[in-house]
């Protein structure tokens, strides 16, 4: 998985072509912790179709709050730079992160 920061987030994900997923994380945000191996693991089995990414939303709060990221988790899909689908807090389960993951990898 690709870290981004508040340089790389917009060459990285913005203007990218194709399908990016955003893992977005704290440091103290313990479901963001419980699900790294998870995203990680979807990162590995689906890198040929997907680019993963995850940002640090500690430090990087300005930009997370211009993406609309108001709570932790969020994993988010970007297509040719626009946010189109988003799993948040509770919803972030990882089944529900794989299924989402497999909508995209295989349109």
């Amino acid at each position: 998985m690709l870290v981004v920061d508040k340089d790389t987030f917009e060459p990285e994900v913005l203007k990218a072509e194709g399908i990016v997923f955003v893992d977005f994380f704290g440091d103290g945000c313990v479901p963001c912790q419980a699900l790294l191996p998870h995203v990680e693991n979807f990162a590995e089995k689906y890198s040929d179709k997907i680019k993963f990414t995850k940002l640090n939303t500690t430090k990087a709060r300005r930009l997370a709050i211009s993406q609309k990221i108001l709570g932790l988790p969020v994993m988010a899909i970007y297509k040719n730079g626009e946010k189109i689908e988003e799993l948040v807090k509770d919803d972030a389960t990882p089944e529900r992160i794989e299924e989402m993951i497999k909508k995209y990898a295989f349109e």
